[in-house]
Parts: structure tokens; C-alpha cells; sequence
């Protein structure tokens, strides 16, 4: 059975922008474990104080599934084994799997270890011996393999007959500079295993966008470990993807080395590490992105409306994700009877006020509106084109004033006149920007009679301008996002005035969080 080797804690924190801390590798740590991951590589324990402090508190873990693993090098040269400051360190980091990498290139051998190619040999048997003779098991990361390979087969078949001398576990070849053509990995396994007799693993770079084929291709050709990372992080252009490795295995060669409800929660895992990362969820992935069951033609939506076979290749709940509909000008009558039964406003197919939505949606997307993005204001043009709409205020007139000073930070000024269930309010307030002040403007107004209000807040407001050519006249799209801190919800507005669209945004988020509250 096909065993997964996840090294998001180590190679895929190399990609750029991503720190994780000990407590977020801790915590990564636990979800890979519950999604049913065989091992997880920690960090390198002799190359930073991090690592040391994940592989201390990492013991104290009650893990159902994972074994950690450490990784390194094989030993410098002309040294012994038992004298090398870098495996002695993964001896005491306590884990009971070592990984260590040593070169299979002869380039490397020469232009970067500076040392010989028999010594080389050397290091890497003595190296994995030394390490088995503590009781570790032992997995030999073929640096450069299949490059390697390509230039000098037989040393790069001399290496791995080294790491099975030293007693290795299992011997991962790796396509570390990610250009390797799936048919040469293929063809390249073939060759290896009339040789090698220890079981083989792949680790493959996506370079050429091809991590995750050649990993297929490899546990084809006979490769019983998988090495990968989550979301496909990694330095360059990233890692093998085990986010669609997973899936792919489970579910098209159907290898059962997960359950159906670890798979379950692959694409919580996904976001989740997104986010400890800091980075945005990869929305456009297969099986695990928001936009992986996402339906946007009218075509594709009324044949998923009647089996989801039509434009899904399997059932979005297998991997934890769901299925969307989306709005916009491409729509056709499904999608809006779909996202209307989503809000549960029963709309008849050929009724008018179907076409009074869909009418009202391609003229608003013609003016530079975008609702995929902001369905809060998609529900409330239903709601108005249907007559259900509650209009919760009057504004009567808003002015803002922004001062600035040669020596002092601009500062405006918003002042407001609402009327609320017949009642005049004239307030102002202040703000670092014009869009901060009329929102503490209108909150101001609002409080009092809404005092839902308190709960509801902007957590990120966007602006992008659609027509670049016309200058400072341009249109813009305002997009903000708001939550009560359980929900969150994005809301529209477009105008050649940018106060204009923010004030539409501004409106339809306050007014959908109040309607949210309610209800809840």
C-alpha cells in the first residue's frame, strides 16, 4: 500500500513569503494527522533553533496516524559518521524516522561537495548505517536523481546501491529541479528496479507544472512512498501537490490508504494551512479550491441542476468542498433559480421576476458591477426585484471634507443626514480616509436603531479600476468584505466616482449584516 510522506513543515515552508512558528508547525501537525498522513517531516534539526523546538514539543503529541520525521544530509567528507554534528542532531531530536538527502549528480559531486564520487559513495552508505545501527528508520532522498540519471546512469545507480548497502529503508528519487518528462520517469523506474531491491519513493518539484503527473506516473512504475506538500507549497514554483495527489489516489486508482471520511477533510486542511500560512486559499486548485465546483455558464448550470455528473467529475462532498453557482452576465435563467433556492425565495423558471433579475444583473454587470464575489449584494437585488426588499434607511445627503497639511497625514470628515422610520439624524464623523469616515458616519446614525450594528465590521475593502485609459474619470468597482465575526459576506458597487461605489458597497453590507442578525 502507497504510503504519504507530507514535508509541508520543511520544504514547502522554503516557498517564498510563508514563516511558520513552532506553535503553527504544531498545529499543522495535528490536522495532517487527522487527515490520515503517514509521515511528517518536522524540519531540519540541525539547522535552526525552530526546529529543535517543533521536535521537542512535537513528542508530547498523542498522534493517531503520522510518525515524525527528520530531515539532513548525509556527512561531510573525509569525516566519520558518528562525528557528524548534523546527523548526530537528527539522533537527538528523539524521532524514530530519519530522512537524510545525498547527491546522485556526479556534477554536484564535484562542483558543490568539492569531494570525489567514491567518497561520495562513502558518505552515503556509512551515513544510512550509522543511522540504522540506532535503531532509526531510514529513508534516502536521491538529490537530483533522474538529472543525475540522465548524464551518468551508472553512478547514479552506484548511489542508490550505496544507500541499500547502508541498510536503507527506502530510497526516494527525486526530480529536484522539477523538468523531468513524465515518459523518462516512467522509463527511469523501469531501469531502477532491475537494480535496487529496497523499496522505491518519489519526490517531485513543479517546475515544469508536472509534479503531481510524474507522481502518479511513479506510483505506477512501482513507487510505494508519495512525498508532497500541502497545497503544492514549495521553493520556486512548489512542490508535488498532495491536495490533488490524495484525491487522485483514492479516488481514480481507488488505493485505500485513507478512509472516505480523512478524504472528507482534505480540503479543510487545504484552507487551513493556507491560512496559517498567510496566503489566500487556492481558489482555482482541483478538488480542494472554491472554484472547483464552481458553475458560472447557463449551459453548464441547468445540466448540473438535472445530474452533476454533466460537468463534475466526481461528487464535491468526497473531498470536504461544495458545489457553487455562480452570477454574473454569462447567466442564464438556472443560475438564478439555483442561487434563489440557495436563499430560499421560490422563483418560478419562466416567472417575471426571473427576468426582471436577470435583466437588472446584466445591465448592472455591463456597468462595471461583479457579483461572483459579492452575493450579499446579489441577494439583495433579488430581494428588490421580487418585492421583498425592507429598506432600512432614507439618506437624505452626505458631504465629505478631506484636509490635508503640508507636515500632517490627510484627515476627512463625513457628515450625514439619514431618516430612520420617520426620524431625522444629522451626525459626522471622522476617519483616517473618506470611506472611514462615512462608514463611522453611517454606523453613527444607524446605532441607535440598529444596534446590531456593533457586531458587524469591514474586513477588507478593494477598488479596481476598469477603464485604465480614461484616466482619472475611469470607472471603478468598489468590493468590501464584512463580518459579525461567524459570518462574512462581500457586497458591490461601480461608478466613476469612487465615493459614489463605496457609499453602494458601504449600504448593502450594513444592510445585509442588520437582515443577518435578525434572523440569526
Amino acid at each position: 500500500m502507497v504510503k504519504i510522506y507530507d514535508t509541508t513543515l520543511r520544504d514547502g515552508s522554503q516557498r517564498e513569503g510563508i514563516s511558520y512558528s513552532t506553535e503553527d508547525k504544531l498545529n499543522i501537525t495535528k490536522k495532517l494527522d487527522e487527515l490520515g498522513i503517514d509521515y511528517i517531516e518536522g524540519g531540519w534539526p540541525g539547522s535552526n533553533p525552530k526546529d529543535i523546538e517543533y521536535f521537542n514539543k512535537v513528542q508530547e503529541l498523542k498522534l493517531e496516524n503520522a510518525k515524525i520525521s527528520a530531515f539532513g544530509s548525509t556527512r561531510r567528507a573525509n569525516i566519520k559518521a558518528e562525528e557528524d554534528k548534523n546527523l548526530n542532531a537528527i539522533l537527538a531530536s528523539g524521532v524514530k524516522v530519519a530522512t537524510i538527502f545525498g547527491k546522485t549528480w556526479d556534477l554536484h559531486v564535484t562542483q558543490a561537495l568539492k569531494t570525489t564520487l567514491e567518497e561520495n559513495l562513502n558518505m552515503i552508505e556509512s551515513s544510512v548505517a550509522y543511522l540504522k545501527s540506532k535503531g532509526l528508520e531510514v529513508n534516502f532522498d536521491a538529490e537530483h536523481f533522474f538529472d543525475g540519471y540522465e548524464v551518468n546512469p551508472e553512478y547514479a545507480i552506484k548511489v542508490l546501491l550505496a544507500a541499500q548497502k547502508g541498510g536503507a529503508d527506502t530510497l526516494v528519487l527525486c526530480d529536484t529541479n522539477g523538468g523531468t518528462m513524465p515518459f523518462k520517469i516512467k522509463k527511469i523506474i523501469a531501469k531502477v528496479k532491475e537494480e535496487i531491491s529496497v523499496p522505491l519513493g518519489v519526490h517531485a518539484h513543479n517546475d515544469a507544472e508536472l509534479a503531481v503527473a510524474n507522481s502518479l506516473i511513479a506510483y505506477e512504475a512501482g513507487a510505494v512512498q508519495i512525498q508532497g506538500t500541502i497545497n503544492g507549497y514549495g521553493e520556486r514554483c512548489g512542490n508535488a501537490n498532495l491536495s490533488s495527489i490524495m484525491p487522485n489516489l483514492k479516488l481514480k486508482y481507488n488505493e485505500e490508504f485513507i478512509t472516505d471520511e480523512q478524504l472528507a477533510k482534505i480540503t479543510e486542511v487545504s484552507r487551513y494551512v493556507s491560512e496559517v500560512a498567510n496566503l489566500n486559499p487556492p481558489s482555482h486548485k482541483p478538488y480542494v479550491g472554491d472554484s472547483a465546483f464552481a458553475h458560472k455558464g447557463g449551459i453548464h448550470v441547468s445540466a448540473i441542476l438535472r445530474d452533476s455528473k454533466t460537468y463534475e467529475h466526481i461528487r464535491p462532498e468526497l473531498v470536504g468542498n461544495k458545489q457553487r453557482v455562480l452570477v454574473s452576465e454569462l447567466s442564464g435563467k438556472s443560475n438564478l433559480v439555483y442561487k434563489a433556492q440557495e436563499l430560499g425565495i421560490n422563483i418560478e423558471e419562466e416567472s417575471t421576476d426571473l427576468r426582471a433579475v436577470l435583466d437588472k444583473i446584466k445591465d448592472l454587470e455591463h456597468q462595471g458591477y461583479h457579483f461572483e464575489g459579492a452575493e450579499a449584494s446579489f441577494e439583495l437585488l433579488v430581494e428588490k426585484a421580487t418585492g421583498r426588499y425592507t429598506k432600512l434607511f432614507e439618506l437624505e445627503g452626505v458631504r465629505i471634507i478631506t484636509e490635508k497639511s503640508e507636515d500632517k497625514s490627510p484627515l476627512s470628515e463625513a457628515t450625514i443626514k439619514v431618516k430612520v422610520n420617520g426620524e431625522r439624524v444629522h451626525t459626522a464623523a471622522e476617519g483616517d480616509g473618506p470611506v472611514n469616515a462615512l462608514d463611522g458616519a453611517l454606523r453613527k446614525a444607524l446605532i441607535s436603531f440598529y444596534p446590531e450594528l456593533k457586531d458587524i465590521h469591514l474586513i477588507d475593502y478593494k477598488v479596481r479600476v476598469l477603464e485604465g485609459n480614461e484616466g482619472t474619470s475611469a470607472k471603478v468597482r468598489v468590493l468590501i468584505e464584512s463580518t459579525d465575526g461567524h459570518q462574512t459576506w462581500g457586497t458591490v458597487g461601480a461608478s466613476t466616482n469612487i465615493i459614489e461605489a463605496s457609499w453602494q458597497a458601504l449600504v448593502d453590507s450594513i444592510e445585509y449584516g442588520i437582515k443577518l442578525k435578525k434572523v440569526d
